[in-house]
């Protein structure tokens, strides 16, 4: 009974994110997360703010989480990996919500903490992921797919919600300007998407969701009311290196993952291990 309600409770905060979202998409006659908080999130707010068709991936997160909800909820096998994700799976959802809800409340000093305990709780359930394996591809795309775009995305979220929080607080950046934020901002948000690429051995969702940010990023920055041509140009290196590093990555991992499966069949044994 507890792993069923374990599995209820999943459902239930999924259920809870999707209403999170309708009312943050505007449908339900609330302001479009953009345009919330006197627009302190829209492409124009901040050097590192990514244009709105950026934010249509969320269609595909929220389409993931809820196919995720579904497999855990009728789940007949690896109740040990399921049984680790219970608990960030969870909070995950529920910070979604949070987050959507302290911003159409028009409490962004709010928002900052959440969406950064949002990315520790994704960081957190990447590393169960990368620690256990998927038994099939439904769950490979379901569960890893999911996680890894949503972390990736999270990951541009954070930086463009922290910049917006410290602008409508009046932060002016040492006086440096907006092209040398801006650039480091996408040059960070491009080397974590290199350490993810290490960390998960070449996972491709991360990388995917992260450029996609960072690509959008370069999109509002070239065209726009804030045009920012060093940002721009930062943030499609970063977004080009992301997705270079991670393919390598998972190349090498590849070959090495097959050098070790020779290793173990009979046959190849220890003349195998010597050539590797």
């Amino acid at each position: 009974m507890k792993r069923i309600w374990k599995r209820v409770a999943v459902a239930v905060s999924a259920v809870v994110a999707l209403i999170g979202a309708y009312v943050g998409s505007g449908a339900a006659g609330g302001t479009p997360i953009q345009d919330a908080a006197g627009g302190a999130l829209s492409a124009s707010s901040t050097a590192i703010a990514p244009d709105g068709p950026a934010f249509s991936i969320w269609s595909v997160v929220y389409a993931g989480l809820v196919g995720y909800a579904v497999l855990q909820l009728f789940r007949t096998a690896n109740d040990d990996r399921h049984g680790r994700l219970v608990v960030p799976a969870i909070l995950s959802l529920l910070l979604n919500a949070a987050w959507i809800l302290s911003v159409q409340f028009g409490w962004l000093w709010a928002s900052e903490p959440i969406i950064v305990a949002l990315l520790a709780v994704l960081v957190w359930t990447f590393s169960i992921l990368r620690r256990t394996r998927s038994t099939g591809v439904v769950e490979a795309v379901l569960t890893d797919g999911t996680f890894g775009l949503y972390l990736g995305w999270v990951c541009v979220a954070t930086a463009a919600n922290t910049a917006a929080v410290l602008t409508a607080a009046g932060f002016r950046g040492f006086g440096l300007g907006q092209d040398v934020w801006g650039v480091a901002i996408a040059a960070v948000a491009g080397l974590v998407g290199v350490l993810v690429a290490f960390w998960g051995r070449g996972r491709l969702a991360p990388a995917a969701s992260l450029a996609w940010g960072l690509a959008w990023v370069a999109v509002a920055r070239f065209d726009g009311p804030l045009v920012s041509v060093p940002t721009a140009v930062t943030a499609v290196v970063a977004a080009v290196a992301v997705v270079v590093v991670t393919v390598a990555v998972r190349a090498r991992a590849g070959r090495s993952g097959a050098r070790e499966e020779r290793a173990t069949t009979p046959g190849f044994g220890r003349a195998d291990s010597v050539a590797g």
